[in-house]
């Protein structure tokens, strides 16, 4: 309907299409239909009479009627279009003329004849295309299949395009399938799941896919076509068609193959087929699967050539997870941990399996007698251990928390295997702060400390290693053996920091009198200057408490030492009042100078108990033991040490034994050797050593742990209870162990014991009705 400006002529008139229109009376059809707007022909006229007269419509003349054979003729042409589309002779076509008929028809209410029509039609075609395919024979099945789904997706859109209002408007408010989806659903119908094609083209594909991974070389690009078309018609259809059969072959083939791999490779090996199967399957999904398939075939070889097989990898003779560790195979060991984590209870499997050789190995060291023979030597190999252990995690775990865990549980169980393990950590530090880190820079010095600081966060008996720790840095600290203070005290720092400034005071208390007696001596020396020529005294002044205690050993010092004994004595209570000194001879040591035949003359570095000995001999050329004894009055288990070291040691036997033998007897008699040479001017003698304790001495620091540990005990209980206030007795043991276990590993018994004793000095009472419950007394 076109109507002209108003402000100028002003006609109406209607358009309709051919043959759309009949008169009721004349079944011809009206062609040119009169005007139903009268109004002026002439521009002025109108003008002249716009006020007067009023424009009018009228109404038809003839009543108009729809041609009955119209919707069967415009379908007709276009089912003609439709075959010349799939018969791809669509170039002489006028799709806005094909268009406009589609429009009309569902306009004028002809939607279904068209939508069914269109259906019939497309239906025809494809049942003509499957029976091509099926005519296609070996390799250009699928060419042709392929091909005929192009041109079945080209004439589905040109379709689609000319049935676009039938879409929008009369699909719509039906609720049937559109015209593209209805298109698919066809193809999916009468090709795809036609009787003669289903099956062929799943057996086809599958086939393709068994000859790529038997090494074959496949037309991927093609392979990719045909599944992009079972996505293209539905996931439904991709899953059902495609790829549940696929994922069944799969399995079954990946079953078949790993049990072929698993009787014929070694671990390794048979870890490198599984990760390249893996790396197929989702470079094959890559290239011609959904990407939603990836994960279930992943899933498929991980089950059937990995999850299914794990205990036997792991348990594999001569090539499972043991002989990984064994000879540190990090690139197997990653492989193994990559695989692994990918199923269901694998790192498990592999954690488990490495504690119980972990644990195993480790009681085989710690409780082998000739591997305990040398303290140093056993915390090597623990560290050894340790640090094999760290690079496995690290390089083939990935840094693993778990795997990380499992390695420290291990090493806690197996170093508290052997009650030693405080004492021989204690005697490797020092050893390494004796000697063994000369010429070792700050860096590295830190490194070995801090790996000591990780064997001791094992142990369960703190308290023992600093029991020991503090015999051994009190005999480092007083004979001026340490090779670093500043080692010494960065070792005090990490303990500090690891159990608390209790642990370390006394630690700390050491160093303090050390530095505290050079100033005392500096005062003496400064008050006596008339001791600058003669012997020479140094002191260390040590607080009882901070050092261990041991019992002071009795000594008759040569008169030119004990007149300066006295002297300091008298000086250091002149300036300090209320305090008593006690002479610990047995931990001190001395410097004398001595001549031998032919005139040798050397300075001999040896302990306070030597010295008195050696200094016997400017008074007599021959000694018997029994005298020897009888002037010293030195205890018989120290003398014979003292005189072994002297006597006995090849290189340093200043005096000789007579009869000659190893061991000293009380009817020996020993004499200055004469003939003594070196080619040093400065001669070390029985140096004090940490060295293993004997038994006696070990049940001696036992003990001596055991008292310490009771009131320790004690003030736990007491701190819980006054909390508390009531508590049963199952409740206090795991309390006070929980609370102690810092320090040490509390003995029930012995908790039960303290009890007992605090109950009986009025700390706590037993509840009247229930014996296990105890109150705290205020």
């Amino acid at each position: 309907i076109y109507i002209s400006s108003l402000s100028f002529n002003f006609s109406l008139f209607y358009y309709f299409p051919p043959n759309l229109f009949a008169d009721a009376k004349n079944p011809n059809p009206i062609v040119s239909p009169s005007p139903i707007l009268s109004g002026p022909s002439s521009y002025p006229a109108a003008m002249s009479n716009q006020k007067k007269r009023n424009f009018q419509i009228e109404a038809f003349k003839h009543r108009v009627v729809v041609d009955p054979k119209y919707a069967d003729k415009t379908w007709q042409i276009l089912e003609r279009a439709i075959h010349q589309i799939y018969n791809q002779d669509a170039s002489g076509l006028s799709f806005e003329e094909l268009y406009r008929n589609a429009y009309n028809m569902v306009l004028h209410k002809f939607g279904e004849k068209l939508y069914t029509g269109f259906i019939a039609t497309m239906t025809g075609h494809l049942k003509e295309k499957a029976r091509l395919i099926e005519a296609a024979q070996g390799g250009a099945f699928l060419e042709e299949l392929n091909k005929k789904w192009n041109e079945h997706n080209k004439a589905l859109e040109m379709i689609r395009d000319i049935l676009m209002y039938m879409d929008r408007t009369y699909i719509e408010s039906t609720k049937k399938p559109h015209v593209h989806p209805m298109g698919l659903s066809l193809w999916r119908d009468n090709v795809v799941h036609s009787p003669k094609i289903h099956a062929r083209l799943l057996n086809t594909l599958l086939d393709l896919v068994y000859k790529e991974r038997t090494g074959e070389v496949i037309d991927r690009g093609l392979v990719r076509n045909v599944t992009k078309m079972f996505m293209d018609l539905g996931e439904s259809v991709y899953q059902d068609d495609f790829e549940k059969p696929f994922l069944e072959a799969s399995s079954e083939f990946y079953k078949v193959e790993s049990q072929e791999f698993i009787e014929s490779c070694d671990c390794g090996d048979y870890l490198k087929k599984a990760e390249k199967r893996l790396t197929e399957e989702i470079d094959r999904v890559g290239h011609y699967l959904d990407a939603k398939s990836e994960d279930k075939i992943t899933s498929v070889v991980e089950r059937e050539m990995i999850a299914n097989h794990m205990q036997r990898l792991v348990h594999m003779e001569n090539s499972g997870l043991v002989n990984m560790l064994l000879n540190d195979k990090y690139e197997d060991l990653g492989r193994m941990y990559n695989l692994f984590r990918r199923v269901t209870n694998g790192l498990a499997t592999v954690r488990d399996v490495m504690t119980s050789h972990l644990r195993e190995m480790g009681k085989q060291l710690v409780t082998d007698p000739e591997k305990s023979k040398d303290p140093v030597e056993f915390v090597q190999r623990l560290l050894d251990e340790r640090d094999k252990y760290d690079k496995i995690i690290s390089i083939a775990f990935g840094n693993d928390k778990t795997f990380q865990n499992a390695s420290n549980s291990s090493f806690e169980y197996f170093i508290n295997l052997n009650t030693r393990s405080p004492e021989f950590i204690s005697l490797f530090v020092d050893d390494k702060l004796r000697k063994g880190l000369k010429g070792i820079a700050d860096v590295d010095v830190e490194v070995i400390l801090d790996k000591v600081m990780m064997l001791f966060r094992y142990l369960q008996e703190k308290d023992v290693f600093e029991k020991y720790y503090k015999q051994h840095l009190a005999k480092r600290l007083l004979s001026g053996k340490t090779v670093s203070d500043d080692a010494e005290k960065s070792l005090i720092v990490k303990l500090k920091t690891e159990c608390g400034y209790q642990f370390t005071s006394k630690l700390e208390g050491m160093f303090t009198d050390m530095k505290t007696s050079e100033d005392t001596m500096r005062g003496f020396y400064g008050s006596h200057p008339e001791l600058s020529e003669g012997p020479t005294l140094t002191v260390q002044v040590l607080t009882t408490g901070s050092w261990p205690t041991q019992p002071a050993v009795p000594c008759n010092l040569p008169a030119e030492v004990s007149v300066l004994c006295e002297k300091f004595r008298s000086y250091y209570l002149g300036t300090h009042t209320g305090r008593r000194l006690s002479w610990q001879t047995n931990m001190g040591t001395a410097d004398i100078k001595a001549v031998f035949g032919k005139g040798q003359k050397h300075e001999l570095n040896v302990s306070t108990f030597q010295m008195c000995v050696l200094m016997l001999f400017n008074n007599s050329d021959r000694l018997s033991y029994k005298e020897i004894e009888q002037a010293t009055e030195i205890p018989a288990p120290e003398l014979k040490r003292c005189l072994q070291s002297l006597a006995c040691v090849k290189g340093k036997n200043v005096i000789k034994k007579e009869p000659m033998s190893k061991d000293i007897g009380e009817d020996d008699l020993f004499v200055v050797n004469d003939k003594f040479t070196s080619k040093f001017y400065k001669v070390k003698i029985g140096t004090v050593v940490a060295q293993k304790e004997t038994e006696p001495e070990k049940q001696e620091t036992r003990q001596r742990v055991e008292e310490d540990r009771k009131p320790q005990i004690e003030a736990a209980i007491v701190r819980i209870m006054k909390s508390r206030k009531i508590l049963d007795h199952n409740n206090i043991i795991a309390e006070v162990t929980k609370q102690l276990q810092p320090r040490f590993l509390a003995n029930p018994t012995e908790i039960k014991k303290r009890i007992e004793s605090l109950i009986e000095r009025d700390f706590l009472e037993r509840d009247n009705t229930d014996r296990k419950l105890y109150r705290y007394l205020a």
